[in-house]
This record gives C-alpha cells, sequence and structure tokens, in this order.
C-alpha cells in the first residue's frame, strides 16, 4: 500500500494498518521482571531524534524516509515533545474558535450538504506545518524471529509511518495509543523508523479542545517484542452480588501466535492480602475464557479503601518453559442507579472532583511522571477523591495511578468540536461534527473502541464520557450505544445533550451540566428529574474565583439524587518562559506568545499555577471536600 496525502482530508480515513486497540497490560520475560516491572521485551525510543521542520505539505521533504536521503538539514529533537516548544511553528492557546478562523475559510467535509469532501482542505493547505522525524535502532539479538511492533502513546495529530523506507501505517487519535506490525520490514543490524506529523487533519474538527494547539510526538515512543504465543488482550469480569460480600471472577484472553505445539495459559489470582483465590491452567489457544467463580469475603474497592486484587497470567510452551508473565490489578467494585441515585458499593456516590488537563510548565503536554505524582499526592492532600480527564485519554500510568489511590475517574474520548456548533456564544449547529453524518461516524466510533478497550479493567473508571461540547446527534448516540454494549455494568456521561433534547432519553445515564447556578440545580432536582445530577465543570477556578462553594456543598444534603461534580479546573495552561527584561523565570499565558486570534489568560482557570504552586482557592476546596 502507497500512503495518500489527501488522507488528510477524508474524516473517513483516521487509521491505516494500525493494530486493533487492547488492553493496556504489559508483559514480561520472567516473575522477576514482572516485579520489577522492567521488560525484557521493551526497548524504548524516546530520546534524540532527527527532525526536520516545514511550514506547510507543500514545503515538506518528499521521500525523507529512504534511507538513501539527503538528511544534512535535519537536526536533533527530544521524543517526546512539541514541535512548537522547540522554537517551531506557532504557540497558540484558543478555547471555543478554530484556530484558522478569521483567517482561512473552512467547514468540515460533508456538511452543509456538501458532497465533494473538501479535498485539498489540509494536504494543500499552507498552514499545515509538518514535522519530519528519524530515528535508527537495532533490535537486541535475542529478539530475532519474534513480531516486532511500536506504540506510539500520543502523536499531535495525523502521522506517517514506515520502516526502512517502507510504508507501515497511518493515524490521527492524538491521545490513544497507535500501535503498528513493524516484522515484515525489519531487516537484521540497524533500522531506520520514519515518522511524519501534520499539525492538522479532519481531526482537527474533532479535537477542539479548550487548550495550547500543539503537535509532534509528545508521548513516550517504544518497539514491543511478542513471543510464540503472546495474551494480546484481557477482560476482567469482577463482580459484585447483591450482598456486597460475595462475587464472581471471570477472565478472556486473546492470544495470538504460533499455535502448532501445545501450550499453556494459567491465571492465577490472589486478594489484598495475599491469600490465593483462583488457580486455573487453560490450553493456549486463540480464546481462552474463564467461566465466572465464585468468590467471597470480598474487599471492595473505593476512596477509603481502594482494595486491589491481583491477576498472574503465565504462558508456557509443551516443555514447560515460561513464554511470558502479564500482571494485572484489578478491584471489585459496583456501580448502579438505584432511585435515581448513584450508588457505589450500594451507598450514594459523591463526587468531589476536579477536570484535569495533562500539563507541565515546562513540556506543555509532555508531561513526567514525577509530575503525575505531584498531582495525585495534591488530590489527596486536598480530599479530592475524582478526575475527569478532559477532554481525552490520558497517559496509561494515571489510570493504574487513580486505582492505587482510590481515585474515581471521569475516562473520556478524544472528542470535542465546540467550534462546529457554538459561535459568538450561540447555538448554531448547522455545520456540527460529527452530528448525525455518516462520514463521521466511524472515526468517533472508533475514539470511543480506544478508550474502553485500553482502560476496560480498571475498578477506578466509574463513567465513560463520551467527549465534551460536541452537540448532540446520532453519532454521539451510536457511541453511548457502543458503551453500553461492551460495557453495561459502568454508566456513561455526556454534557451536550443539554443543546438537544431529543437525545434525553439515549445519550448519558446523567443529567450533566456546565456552571449550572445552585438555583438552577435546586430547580432540576424538585420537579421529578429524570436523571441524576452532576456538575461536570463548575466552580470556574479564574482570578479571586470560587467564592460561593458553599452553596453548591448545601444540594448534597438536600437532595439525594446530587451527586457532586468536577471543577474547572486543576491547573493553569501557561508556560515557564525567561522574561527578556529581568532575565527571571515567568508564567506566560495565551496571548502572550504573539498568538491571534487567543483567548489569552482563560488558558490560567486552574487550583494549582502551572508550575504546580497551589492558589488560595485550594484552601476553600480542601475545607468543603473535607467535610464530605
Amino acid at each position: 500500500m502507497q500512503p495518500k496525502l489527501d488522507w488528510l482530508d477524508d474524516p473517513e480515513t483516521f487509521r491505516v494498518n494500525q493494530l486493533p486497540a487492547h488492553s493496556d497490560h504489559r508483559w514480561y520475560k520472567t516473575q522477576n521482571e514482572a516485579a520489577t516491572k522492567i521488560s525484557g521485551f521493551e526497548q524504548s525510543l524516546d530520546g534524540d531524534w532527527q527532525f526536520a521542520f516545514a511550514e506547510n505539505p507543500q514545503k515538506r521533504l518528499v521521500g525523507f524516509e529512504q534511507a538513501t536521503a539527503d538528511h544534512t538539514d535535519f537536526r536533533t529533537i527530544t521524543v517526546p515533545s512539541h514541535i512548537e516548544l522547540n522554537n517551531d511553528a506557532q504557540i497558540h492557546y484558543i478555547n471555543t474558535l478554530y484556530p484558522w478562523e478569521g483567517k482561512q475559510y473552512r467547514r468540515p467535509a460533508y456538511s452543509l450538504g456538501d458532497k465533494s469532501g473538501m479535498p485539498g482542505m489540509f494536504s494543500e493547505a499552507a498552514d499545515n506545518s509538518v514535522g519530519a522525524y528519524l530515528k535508527s535502532f537495532t533490535l537486541p539479538e535475542n529478539w530475532a524471529g519474534s513480531r516486532v511492533a511500536v506504540q506510539f502513546d500520543g502523536v499531535e495529530e495525523a502521522f506517517y509511518v514506515w520502516l526502512n523506507g517502507q510504508f507501515v501505517g497511518y493515524a490521527e487519535d492524538s491521545f490513544s495509543q497507535s500501535e503498528f506490525d513493524l516484522t515484515p520490514f525489519l531487516t537484521i543490524g540497524e533500522n531506520l523508523l520514519a515518522v511524519e506529523v501534520f499539525k492538522r487533519s479532519t481531526a482537527s474538527f474533532i479535537e477542539d479542545q479548550d487548550m495550547f494547539r500543539f503537535s509532534g510526538i509528545f508521548r513516550s515512543v517504544r518497539l514491543v517484542s511478542r513471543p510464540q504465543v503472546h495474551v494480546e488482550d484481557l477482560a476482567i469480569a469482577a463482580h459484585v452480588n447483591d450482598d456486597f460480600v460475595t462475587g464472581t471472577f471471570g477472565l478472556q484472553l486473546k492470544l495470538t501466535g504460533d499455535f502448532t505445539t501445545a501450550t499453556t495459559v494459567s491465571a492465577i489470582v490472589t486478594d489484598p492480602d495475599g491469600k490465593e483465590l483462583v488457580n486455573v491452567i487453560n490450553e493456549g489457544k486463540s480464546a481462552v475464557q474463564l467461566d465466572p467463580e465464585s468468590v467471597g469475603d470480598i474487599q471492595l474497592w473505593d476512596h477509603h479503601a481502594p482494595k486491589l486484587y491481583q491477576l498472574m497470567l503465565t504462558v508456557r510452551d509443551e516443555n514447560g518453559h515460561i513464554l511470558e508473565v502479564v500482571p494485572y490489578q484489578f478491584g471489585f467494585r459496583r456501580i448502579e442507579i438505584k432511585d435515581n441515585v448513584i450508588l457505589l458499593n450500594g451507598r450514594r456516590l459523591l463526587i468531589n472532583g476536579v477536570n484535569r488537563h495533562e500539563w507541565s510548565a515546562t513540556g506543555g503536554r509532555c508531561i513526567t511522571q514525577a509530575e503525575m505524582d505531584a498531582d495525585l499526592q495534591t488530590m489527596v492532600d486536598n480530599h479530592i477523591n475524582a478526575v475527569r480527564t478532559c477532554h481525552y485519554p490520558d497517559q496509561h500510568p494515571w489510570y493504574q495511578m487513580c486505582d492505587e489511590a482510590g481515585i474515581y475517574m471521569m475516562a473520556e474520548t478524544n472528542l470535542e468540536s465546540h467550534g462546529s456548533w457554538q459561535k459568538m456564544g450561540a447555538v448554531e449547529p448547522s455545520y456540527n461534527v460529527p452530528g448525525s453524518l455518516p462520514e463521521w461516524r466511524a472515526a468517533v466510533l472508533d475514539r470511543a473502541k480506544s478508550n474502553y478497550e485500553a482502560f476496560k479493567n480498571h475498578p477506578a473508571v466509574i463513567f465513560w464520557s463520551l467527549g465534551n461540547e460536541a452537540y448532540a446527534g446520532d453519532d454521539i448516540e451510536a457511541m453511548n450505544t457502543y458503551y453500553k454494549t461492551v460495557d453495561p455494568e459502568r454508566l456513561t456521561h455526556y454534557e451536550g445533550v443539554i443543546r438537544n433534547r431529543d437525545y434525553e432519553a439515549t445519550i448519558s445515564d446523567v443529567e450533566s451540566r456546565m456552571y449550572a447556578s445552585p438555583a438552577d440545580i435546586r430547580d432540576y432536582l424538585a420537579n421529578a428529574p429524570a436523571k441524576p445530577f452532576m456538575s461536570c465543570e463548575f466552580m470556574h477556578d479564574m482570578g479571586n474565583s470560587l467564592g460561593g462553594f458553599d452553596e453548591y456543598m448545601h444540594l448534597y444534603d438536600e437532595f439525594p439524587s446530587y451527586q457532586g461534580g468536577f471543577i474547572w479546573d486543576f491547573i493553569d495552561q501557561a508556560l515557564a518562559v525567561k522574561d527578556e527584561v529581568t532575565g527571571k523565570t515567568v508564567l506566560r499565558y495565551g496571548g502572550d506568545f504573539d498568538d491571534r486570534h487567543s483567548d489569552y489568560e482563560f488558558s490560567g482557570d486552574g487550583l494549582l499555577f502551572a508550575n504546580r504552586q497551589p492558589k488560595p482557592a485550594m484552601q476553600e476546596v480542601s475545607y468543603f471536600y473535607g467535610r464530605l
């Protein structure tokens, strides 16, 4: 297959040759590796890459992926990082509007009656910058003959991949892991991986989040090797019975590889105290199912006692030699709605939450493990018990961290199309996407699937969120149906249905609103509400804000169907730069980088400054959240 530049213009082309989405488990060669979390099946590609920047597709170096191409003008860039923070391309913060509005006329393909698909909209655009990346690597000797893939944890926004000059694949979903099989293109010795990243594509219409607009390989990249037989996907079913004392444990595995010789896969489950509950051995084949087994004296998972059970899978060959070890922690907890009240383990769920963009004052959305550790500790210290991953999937480690800390998660799908339906503050959805356009449906369903498959085993995930501020239509309704089909025990969330009540009965298990006043919430809950109420965004923390927080807290006592909400938001989006006059490091916000049009200091509405220093408002949050 030959790559095509016009894929950038086509909403129906969003993944080419990608491996199917799967659970976020890691696999190891031995039990010792699993204990240290250092896998001999992984090789990091983070670090120095060769890089060249082009202002638009017309100026890019065509054929750069070939080893024989002239790479004289390539320089070094660190992966992961943003292209804009490497002195290429314009740093730009914008909230609702698309970044090209007022400069370039664009409307989504197939909207407004368009039948052409808007050819050339991005593939021939003067404002679509391009980054060309090169990385040489040599495989470990003990990987010879293995199946090898490359995993990109996050690339904004559309990218093509080659290995040794051969086209490998294409992807668009910036915040979900993209994985490609490299096996057919590998050579003994040195290999050349090439990646071409385009800042804009049709994905730009559905990644219109309130944030700085960056591009490039901004999360980690690694090579992974698969053994002779490999656990490709695991789905854990930890069910809690009505007595909340007993339950069942079930398991579904998808295996890939060579099944011509006898293999086995064993599953051992131990409780939080180390007591063995399950120990079974199954024949290694493409699909392995462990029917639900009864479990007694369950230790339930919740915020106050995040009890985790340990699953250990071991795949062996016909001689009993270990092929791989797969550990995974999970929890028993039950989420449901009864009498219009959301219950966790039979008790009313109270959300003391925050919305959290991934952010670093020095790295933008390229954040470190230390910064994630600091964020989690801040939440624990200030009685924050829930986080909404606004408005996209986060880095994989964050979900495990929330499991361990007992932080409830609203796991949001990478979808926002704010600029397609709201203009100058008015609701005007004439060219809304995805809307009910059939040409956009597969793309958003694929994003929902990537979100679900990766994080389906995490007890912290209480809600699947369909996205943010994308209006409502048949396509988002189809996303809700998808989540309910694959995971009927979790709840779905979507705020945008309040803009189009025709979908009220088929989208979202909760009535979710942004910045509704306490009076508005009281009015809804006092008049035969159809659903529990949740404030997905409230107490917008800009400047000297968060006054009147107590009025929302009173609603907890007045209405059992009020479940609380998520403050907007956790941390400022600002960048640390050296002041030209004083020479001191200062924080700068939207509009401070000659970015026009911009929403300026609107990027600064967090409970923390971008350097993670708490603002005074955090004291109020800690006080009121600590009372519940």
